[in-house]
């Protein structure tokens, strides 16, 4: 028996490892007591291991999220919806998904709603945070801040086709908060959050009419594309965002270039048949999830109120409305009388049901009685017919101070439109996750309270504000130049002097005015007007019985109507459209038929606006800004970058540097060149010959000056160059740290530019030019040759002098240098016809110091008393070394001293004609050596070419070899002589 004690005490340890059994003990007589007592002790612990196993906490269980989803495709994208996954408490949330953009959408109604209030309190918060796009935000704190523009624009894209659907008298506090989850940067998150708030209404308990449907369309090379990419809509010409019904338009947004009245209602309709495909999976989404409309209060005043107080306040109200002098404010004034008049009469009666309701009861009044007035007899409120347009009036350059100004008025309208023009890095930086990184063309509209004499506290950014002016700003950007052809970035400030309706359409009036006032290219004018609409509903169908569209509506008309719909535009197209209407929709039929007398009222309004300015003004004239552009490598930019700061406080000018490229600003062009000048010593520039540069004296030597200048090179300026007269020491002119305007002359065997000072410097008249009485004019010692000329040398016209005696001598029609540097060949031409003579040898040494043309070629004058058979002086070649570095533009040509003998008498015979002493009036004969587009290319008797160029009906039928009788007229700017021909 012990010894199966002991064996089930082995199984038992091999079962439970963690158990150590000491070995079994001996078998011996009177051992099992001991052996039991032992194996008891063994199996204590284990006892104690399970029960604290049992006492632990069980294992948390896995929860299963149950959610809904519902798919469908629109223009060959996948779309879908999704609920219960997230934001589970919100009354009603989805997470609508395009590709790997997606976008939650909740929605939260209060519990009660106040008893005085007469409005629908409807919040809509749109977000976009950097995370959407995996990027962390660059403000100080590294968080998103106050609600972006676009922010704004998308809340107001959700919002304007939302509201009309709330049952009339449900005024609880409703908020819709959308925030953008993903973004993979292809789509515009705007319209997938408009459907994902319109599925979250219908899954939560709040009354609401919907659901809806919202699409973008665009077009591209004339074919329409249905939800576009954001890189799509940059090759569009059309951006529409459309809302409906299954049967009725709710909203339409258009941004376009000039798109006419028919390919927009095209546009339109395939919106509407595509954006009701977002419908069904809405409904079935809320058929799977959604909740029970809860029982919420709703305020209607009774039907025996409002006939009591129709009763008291029908008839004065028509006389008001009747009466077509009383203007905005007098009719506001009486129209205040008649509600304090029925106030007191129901606080005698003490109807307190009647006195929460008064106002809204009279507005309801007055709308009926405008409305079947309009309906029935076709009478404004202002006396005017459905389609008439406001008196207009118009002015440019309002404040010739400003860049750009215009005042625009229609009725009792009146904006104020100010454009300011800025350098390129003005432009507005962006965090949008969509959509270019900047905005260089701004509109900014702002509505004062005292524009409809009130008095209210001015705050940040509103609502109304930003979406009128972005429907400005779309609606002028369709005219805008192209950023390569006008670089600058470009602001205009929309001030709302008087408010009576459609301050929206005027500032794009007024903007179109003062951006052709700044001088900015835009192709033509664009102008707006706000198109109207009352209607009369049938109460058993509920469809519109009766209509009229109002052109050119009031602030009432807005008021008391049933749409607003803006349209702006040009006469060749529409460039923006906004409708915001305040019934559950509007058929598509009217609001196409509303475009027709919007376009005779646009083209009005535009002939009007041609008749004050039809085209830009230059843009040099007045205070408009200067602006220079000028390209460096990156590496020349970085001396810049450190400086750029200092510059603009010194000089005033505004200096941006990106990619290679520096833009410069400034209010006038002594500023600009100032800090072209700063700009150019500090980075460099391509170095010319003959171009003045401004330099700094580093060290002086006993042979001259190095000067540093162009962006740290240094050149000589040799002791010869310091002044006209002889100079025994450097330092008796220049010194160390000197600023000095010099120009380069050209480059040293050593590579050193040589500079100059005396070339800058006046030239002083010598004792024999004093002497001389009657001074021949300056002539030209040669030319170059013109067969690879463009023929544009040839369009300049020569100009005329009238002297004292009567005589009239023609010039040249560009300015022309005192030298111009010929060939060899040709100077070795002109020797052998002028006799032998011997040549000097030129000098194999180093180079001497390159002078000036203007001191190392002076031209002599030849005299009447000079004889014919006078001695010739030895004519001397100066070889000019090429540049071979530093970008130097040099000529290697030989430039020869001009003597006497080798000027042409104004009487020698055109045989004996030599090219070298060519001077205006000479009388030639010459060759035709080609026949160009504009003229001809004439060949002398020594080999010289000079250039004819056709009148505007002039004889044109030449023959290359056809020898012709010319006189030199003039000389273009390369010295090239100009001709006329001699009958």
């Amino acid at each position: 028996m012990s010894m199966a004690v002991a064996s089930s005490l082995r199984s038992l340890a091999r079962r439970r490892p963690r158990l150590r059994l000491p070995a079994a003990p001996l078998v011996v007589p009177g051992g099992r007591a001991a052996l039991l007592s032992g194996a008891a002790e063994e199996a204590a612990p284990l006892a104690a291991a399970e029960a604290a196993a049992a006492a632990a906490p069980p294992a948390p269980g896995r929860k299963v999220l149950e959610s809904f989803r519902e798919e469908f495709e629109i223009g060959g994208r996948s779309i879908a919806f999704e609920t219960g996954k997230m934001a589970r408490f919100a009354n009603g949330s989805v997470v609508i998904s395009m590709e790997d953009t997606h976008v939650l959408s909740t929605v939260a109604a209060a519990k009660s709603s106040e008893p005085v209030r007469d409005f629908l309190p409807l919040t809509v918060d749109y977000q976009e945070k950097q995370y959407a796009q995996g990027v962390i935000p660059t403000t100080y704190m590294r968080r998103e801040g106050a609600p972006k523009e676009r922010e704004l624009l998308c809340g107001r894209i959700i919002d304007r086709p939302i509201r009309p659907l709330f049952p009339p008298g449900f005024y609880h506090e409703v908020q819709i908060m959308v925030n953008v989850l993903s973004s993979d940067g292809k789509q515009d998150p705007d319209v997938m959050a408009a459907n994902a708030s319109s599925a979250a209404l219908m899954l939560s308990d709040i009354p609401w009419n919907g659901p809806i449907g919202v699409i973008r369309v665009g077009r591209i090379n004339g074919t329409f594309v249905l939800n576009p990419t954001v890189d799509e809509l940059g090759l569009s010409d059309l951006n529409l965002v459309y809302a409906c019904s299954r049967d009725k338009t709710l909203m339409i947004d258009v941004q376009a270039r000039e798109i006419t009245e028919r390919d927009l209602q095209a546009g339109m309709k395939l919106a509407h048949s595509e954006a009701i495909k977002c419908i069904d999976p809405q409904i079935r989404l809320a058929k799977r999830a959604g909740k029970e409309n809860k029982e919420y209060k709703i305020s209607l005043i009774s039907d025996t109120s409002y006939e009591k107080i129709r009763t008291f306040s029908e008839a004065p109200i028509e006389e008001v409305f009747t009466d077509s002098s009383y203007g905005k404010f007098e009719r506001g004034e009486a129209l205040e009388k008649i509600t304090q008049s029925v106030k007191a009469k129901l606080e005698e009666e003490n109807d307190e049901d009647s006195l929460k309701f008064l106002h809204k009861a009279v507005d309801t009044v007055r709308k009926q009685v405008i409305r079947k007035r309009i309906i029935e007899e076709g009478l404004r409120v202002d006396g005017r017919q459905l389609d008439e347009v406001r008196p207009l009036y118009c002015e440019s350059n309002t404040y010739p101070v400003l860049h750009g100004s215009a005042l625009f008025s229609r009725g009792d309208t009146q904006v104020l439109c100010t454009v300011t023009l800025g350098a390129p890095g003005d432009a507005q930086r962006l965090d949008s996750i969509v959509g270019p990184p900047t905005k260089r063309f701004m509109l900014h509209y702002s509505f004062p309270p005292f524009s409809i004499n009130e008095v209210a506290k001015r705050g940040g950014l509103n609502r109304r504000e930003v979406g009128h002016g972005t429907l400005a700003e779309k609606a002028l950007l369709a005219v805008l130049p192209p950023e390569s052809d006008f670089p600058y970035t470009v602001r205009v400030n929309s001030e709302v002097m008087a408010s009576d309706g459609s301050t929206s359409m005027a500032s794009v009036c007024g903007g179109s005015m003062a951006l052709m006032d700044a001088g900015i290219p835009v192709r033509e004018h664009v102008a707006g007007v706000s198109v109207g609409l009352v209607s009369q509903v049938d109460a058993a169908t509920g469809e519109i019985s009766n209509y009229r569209i109002l052109t050119d509506i009031l602030g009432l008309e807005d008021h008391l109507g049933d749409m607003d719909f803006k349209i702006a535009g040009t006469k060749k197209g529409i460039t923006a459209i906004q409708l915001d209407i305040k019934p559950a929709g509007i058929p598509l039929d009217i609001i196409c038929e509303s475009l027709e007398p919007a376009r005779k009222a646009r083209n009005q309004i535009l002939d009007r606006m041609d008749q004050e300015i039809s085209t830009a003004r230059a843009i040099n004239d007045g205070s408009s800004p200067r602006l220079a552009t000028l390209s460096f490598s990156s590496d020349s930019l970085r001396k810049l970058l450190f400086h750029r700061k200092k510059i603009e406080q010194e000089t005033g000018a505004r200096v941006s540097v990106s990619d290679g490229t520096v833009t410069i600003v400034a209010k006038t062009q002594e500023i600009m060149d100032k800090a072209i000048e700063k700009v150019e010593f500090l980075v460099g520039r391509e170095i010319e010959v003959g171009r003045t540069y401004k330099g700094i004296v580093s060290s002086i030597k006993e042979y001259g000056a190095f000067v540093e200048f162009n962006g740290g090179q240094q050149g000589l300026l040799h002791i010869s160059e310091l002044s006209h007269e002889p100079v025994a020491k450097v330092s008796d002119v220049v010194t160390v740290g000197q600023s000095l305007s010099l120009r380069c002359i050209g480059q040293d065997v050593r590579g050193n530019i040589k500079l100059s000072l005396k070339a800058t410097l006046p030239q002083p008249r010598s004792k024999k030019d004093l002497k001389s009485k009657d001074p021949l004019p300056s002539q030209v010692s040669g030319w170059a040759a013109v067969e690879n000329m463009s023929s544009v040398d040839a369009d300049a016209e020569p100009s005329s002098t009238e002297h004292e005696n009567g005589t009239t001598e023609e010039a040249p029609a560009f300015s022309t240098p005192s030298v111009i540097i010929r060939s060899a060949a040709d100077y070795d031409a002109q020797d052998d016809a002028n006799g032998p003579k011997k040549r000097a040898k030129a000098a194999k040494s180093s180079p001497r110091p390159y002078k000036p043309a203007s001191e190392c070629h002076e031209v002599r004058k030849a005299t009447a008393k000079k004889a014919t058979g006078a001695t010739t002086k030895k004519t001397k070649k100066v070889k000019i070394e090429e540049s071979g570095s530093n970008g130097l533009q040099t000529s290697g040509s030989d430039v020869p001293e001009q003597t006497a003998d080798n000027t042409l008498d104004l009487n020698q015979s055109p045989t004996n004609f030599q090219s070298g002493a060519m001077k205006l009036g000479d009388v030639v004969t010459a060759k035709v050596y080609r026949i160009r587009a504009f003229g001809l290319v004439l060949e002398l008797s020594d080999g010289a070419r000079g250039m004819h160029k056709f009148e505007a009906n002039g004889q044109k039928e030449f023959e290359v070899g056809q020898e012709l009788l010319v006189k030199c007229s003039s000389f273009n700017a390369k010295g090239i002589p100009v001709f006329s021909l001699l009958d």
